[in-house]
């Protein structure tokens, strides 16, 4: 398998901090600017962003031609997505709302090949864009090399976090912030940087480095990214396409007077 793939499950388990670009404009070439920005990764979303499949499918190889891995976080419960995001080349999936140990295990089940998993095989185009002619090399490395993530962003997920981390097949999790700070405070507060909020994914942090497993989280601004890292969280999503191009649009109409 491609070293850039591997290179991101490898990086990270070394304890190094991957910071991830986040995609939701469907288009590949916004994908591949960040990527040749200087980030680490890429992650398009199929969530909230405007992503689909087919705009997976080429937003994958535009991010690889840049040199750079590719994560897909795929929509609520549509597991089926995470084994053609693999397929197509991604070297990580997130799953979001992961809220107990049959959730894990249902996404750990599309993620991993036998015998961890039940994953069909047909990594063609992931194969054909890493160069990989041998099809016993990408088998013998798919399950350690791609990496099932998932996410924590409720009251149940965090509640059910052991037992999550306890599924064979999953590599860590991602923290959502937003969706959390919803649930901790029933639906009173929109505040992914709040007292209560980064109390819990602190402990959340610690939980995840004594399971051996990786700790991801989507930070909302550079200050918020600095106290992840300090938490001991190594996959770091910061910035997102649209808010990069929103922003400096805005700053740059703001130097002329507009």
């Amino acid at each position: 398998m491609t070293d850039i793939v591997s290179s991101l499950a490898e990086t990270i388990r070394a304890g190094e901090t991957v910071i991830t670009g986040w995609s939701s404009l469907p288009e590949p070439l916004v994908a591949e600017t960040m990527a040749r920005a200087g980030y680490d990764a890429v992650t398009l979303d199929m969530q909230h962003g405007f992503h689909t499949i087919e705009s997976v499918h080429r937003g994958i190889a535009a991010v690889r031609l840049a040199g750079k891995p590719a994560i897909v976080r795929v929509p609520v419960g549509d597991f089926a997505a995470t084994s053609r995001a693999l397929d197509f080349g991604a070297a990580a999936v997130i799953a979001p709302m992961i809220n107990s140990y049959e959730d894990a295990r249902q996404f750990a089940d599309f993620m991993k090949m036998a015998p961890v998993g039940s994953r069909s095989w047909g990594p063609h185009r992931a194969m054909a864009i890493a160069g990989e002619a041998d099809p016993d090399a990408y088998l013998a490395n798919a399950n350690r090399q791609t990496l099932a993530l998932a996410m924590i962003e409720s009251r149940e997920g965090v509640a059910e976090l052991e037992a999550i981390l306890g599924v064979a097949g999953i590599d860590g999790i991602f923290v959502g912030p937003s969706d959390l700070s919803i649930a901790l405070s029933d639906g009173g507060a929109l505040d992914p940087t709040g007292e209560r909020v980064m109390m819990v994914t602190g402990e959340i942090a610690e939980r995840v480095r004594d399971s051996g497993k990786i700790a991801g989280i989507f930070c909302s601004n550079v200050g918020h990214a600095g106290i992840a890292m300090d938490l001991g969280y190594r996959l770091i999503a910061l910035g997102s396409d649209a808010s990069i191009l929103r922003a400096g649009s805005e700053a740059l109409l703001e130097k002329i007077g507009r």
